[in-house]
């Protein structure tokens, strides 16, 4: 006897569970279920058709549902809403734009409902001057405000991904943006001594940057939208664009008897499965485990969704597959810049007061002497046992395949020292013989082994340093052009000649520009007999912390 199947709401995981499905079973009713118009669409492209980097809408429509049917044999519904869920019945209640209102049964359900903008209940929130972009419709519409108006200025509310993207894009429009973030960075995954670059990137391309203001209320003007944010300050725009995040889309379940979470995502096992038997869950409405702290956490990404919709199907299939957590892998162009991470940061880290260690390097995106190398800092985040915990890189080539072969390691549960023995592809164009990834892991085998005592910029103004002496290791040049305030000079090359100018009965904090030169001075005084840290990452790391004191 054939199954009959259900899946409510499409793009990554309702659509890649039951194209997965279809493969796995040729004989299974499949019917997919679409509140809107559209059933798979590349929500991550949004924001550039709206830049017109992105030209032809068409190309971000992954699927229609006359494709869906042609290929697969699914019955696509569209414009058809899954108001509840009769559990014991095994049927669901739709609301049709065609049919009205009608009950549909079901052997297996798949619930693919997504998240929807949040809207905080703020003055004015309602304004027609205030947009949210998670699908197509909130596309064409922003679309064509700027498209068929004079539309001169706008203001983003939210610095996460979508808040960047939507900056950027308006900006290749031609308009005048400001980005407000009610927090004290912009984009969440990232610690602040990473962000801080793409902030400036930002503020480079005249994006006027708004940081720990949130906003107050909106009112409508006989031509433009007024913001006024907590602190009073006020803003006017053309159009304002809300991105302060997604909420899980699960209202019409709460009398379904499918347990939620307690900011209402649906609760599923390794499966993929909810607490009642033969419904399944994916994507951005559910919960799921954190790969690397093993916590409940929710991270709405269209990688993880499709490998949930993989699996949700494998398992109504009786193929038995499981999720493992998800790692939280991402990245974002800001401009010329590219930032991307995985894991766990360090704020996520101290709030679970797990144990780590940092360390940064600064190599280049490849070969030095080959023409057009650029710099990238990439942040390596381990414990005493040498478990990668997260990883951040921003830079401007190469920063995507760093932080792959860095996820990949973790998946795999590798290690620092992992790190250190993999052989990558090298050639001058592309690479150095010492890929950044593997000098990561040289400098962090370097701090558990005990061959170097590191210390992080910020942990350093922290640091009592009633009983130590800060060294400047760079050349003097370097020095005399910017350094940290108190720092003493003496630079790496001629540090063994001058060893009797520093005092043994002191504790030697001691930088480079980006922590080797450091590395070399550090080993130079701890087999002199000095207690020595080398602070990592170097004056690079330091100069970029708006709160280190630091002079010319």
């Amino acid at each position: 006897m054939s199954k009959k199947i259900l899946i409510v709401g499409g793009v990554a995981g309702g659509a890649s569970t039951a194209a997965r499905l279809r493969r796995l079973d040729e004989n299974a009713e499949i019917i997919m279920f679409e509140r809107d118009e559209y059933i798979s669409f590349a929500n991550c492209g949004l924001p550039y058709y709206i830049g017109e980097t992105i030209k032809e809408r068409e190309n971000l429509l992954v699927q229609t549902p006359e494709s869906m049917l042609a290929r697969f044999n699914i019955g696509v519904r569209i414009n058809s809403e899954v108001m509840s869920i009769d559990t014991h019945k095994k049927s669901v209640q739709i609301k049709s734009k065609d049919k009205g209102s009608y009950e549909e049964s079901y052997d297996y359900l798949v619930l693919s409902p997504g998240a929807k903008a949040i809207k905080p209940p703020i003055e004015g929130i309602d304004s027609k001057r205030i947009f949210t972009l998670r699908n197509m419709q909130d596309t064409d519409k922003i679309k064509t405000l700027i498209d068929k108006n004079t539309i001169s200025n706008a203001v983003v509310i939210g610095g996460g991904y979508v808040g960047v993207e939507m900056a950027e894009n308006l900006k290749e429009r031609g308009l005048q943006v400001t980005l407000v973030e009610a927090a004290h960075h912009i984009l969440a995954p990232f610690d602040s001594d990473i962000v801080v670059m793409a902030e400036n990137e930002l503020i480079k391309n005249d994006i006027k940057l708004i940081l720990n203001d949130g906003v107050k209320a909106f009112k409508d003007t006989e031509s433009s939208i007024e913001i006024t944010l907590s602190s009073d300050n006020k803003l006017t725009a053309d159009l304002v664009i809300l991105a302060i995040g997604v909420t899980p889309d699960t209202n019409f379940l709460k009398s379904s008897g499918i347990n939620l979470g307690i900011k209402g995502h649906i609760l599923v096992d390794d499966k993929m499965q909810t607490n009642i038997k033969n419904i399944y869950a994916v994507g951005d409405a559910i919960e799921v485990v954190d790969f690397v702290n093993k916590k409940a956490t929710a991270i709405p990404l269209a990688g993880p969704a499709n490998k949930q919709g993989r699996i949700a199907a494998d398992n109504i299939a009786e193929l038995n597959s499981t999720y493992k957590g998800t790692q939280g892998t991402a990245i974002i162009k800001i401009f010329s810049l590219t930032a991307a991470s995985t894991g766990n940061n360090e704020r996520t880290l101290k709030r679970l007061n797990i144990p780590y260690k940092v360390i940064y390097i600064h190599p280049l995106s490849h070969a030095s002497y080959y023409p057009g190398a650029l710099p990238l800092t990439l942040k390596l985040i381990f414990n005493n046992e040498g478990k990668i915990l997260g990883a951040q890189a921003i830079g401007y080539n190469g920063v995507d395949k760093r932080i792959d072969v860095i996820a990949t390691v973790m998946r795999l549960d590798g290690t620092i020292y992992d790190l250190e023995e993999l052989e990558l592809c090298y050639a001058p164009p592309f690479s150095s013989a010492k890929d950044p990834v593997n000098m990561a892991g040289f400098v962090a085998e370097n701090v558990l082994s005990g061959r170097m005592d590191s210390i992080t910029p910020e942990d350093y103004f922290n640091y009592n340093k009633e009983n130590t002496v800060l060294l400047d290791v760079r050349s003097k040049t370097e020095f005399n052009n910017g350094h940290i305030e108190g720092a003493e000079n003496i630079p790496v090359d001629e540090l063994r000649r001058n060893l009797n100018k520093l005092d043994k009965n002191k504790e030697i904090l001691e930088y480079c520009q980006v922590g080797l030169r450091g590395y070399i001075a550090s080993r130079i005084l701890s087999q002199n007999g000095f207690k020595v840290k080398n602070m990592t990452g170097g004056y690079k790391n330091a100069s970029l912390l708006s709160f280190i004191p630091k002079s010319k």
